[in-house]
C-alpha cells in the first residue's frame, strides 16, 4: 500500500515562499517518477512539476507558469519530494497534490500517475 502525504501548505503574501513536502510510506520513492499538480476552485487539476526516478537521467520538467519560481527536488534518503515555491502570486492559490508513477519516466499528464496524496492548500494573498 502506497501512501503519499503532503505538507507545507499555508497562507502567504504575494512574493513570499513556501516549500511543500511529499513523503511516502509503503515503498521507496527513489525509483519512481514523481509529480506535483494543483487544482484551483472551479478549474481542472494542472501539472506543476515532475522529476524522474533514479536511473532515468535525473530529468525535471516545470510548467511554464512556474518556471523560474518553482523547483522540484527529491531526497531519497528521506523518501521525500519537495516543491520549493518562490515569488508566489495570487494565481498560485490552489490545492497542491503530489503523485507517483509506477515507472521511472516522468510525465506531465495527470492520468499517467497511479498514486496521489490528499493535497495541501496554498493560499497567496495580494
Amino acid at each position: 500500500q502506497v501512501q503519499l502525504v503532503e505538507s507545507g501548505g499555508g497562507l502567504v503574501q504575494a512574493g513570499g515562499s513556501l516549500r511543500l513536502s511529499c513523503t511516502a510510506s509503503g515503498r521507496t520513492l527513489s525509483v519512481y517518477a514523481m509529480g506535483w499538480f494543483r487544482q484551483a476552485p472551479g478549474k481542472e487539476r494542472e501539472f506543476v512539476a515532475a522529476i524522474s526516478g533514479s536511473g532515468s537521467g535525473g530529468r525535471i520538467s516545470v510548467a511554464d507558469s512556474a518556471k523560474g519560481r518553482f523547483t522540484i527536488s527529491r531526497d531519497n534518503a528521506k523518501n521525500t519530494v519537495y516543491l520549493q515555491m518562490n515569488n508566489l502570486k495570487p494565481e498560485d492559490t490552489a490545492v497542491y497534490y503530489c503523485a507517483r508513477r509506477s515507472i521511472p519516466f516522468m510525465s506531465t499528464r495527470r492520468h499517467e500517475y497511479d498514486y496521489w496524496g490528499q493535497g495541501t492548500q496554498v493560499i497567496v494573498s495580494s
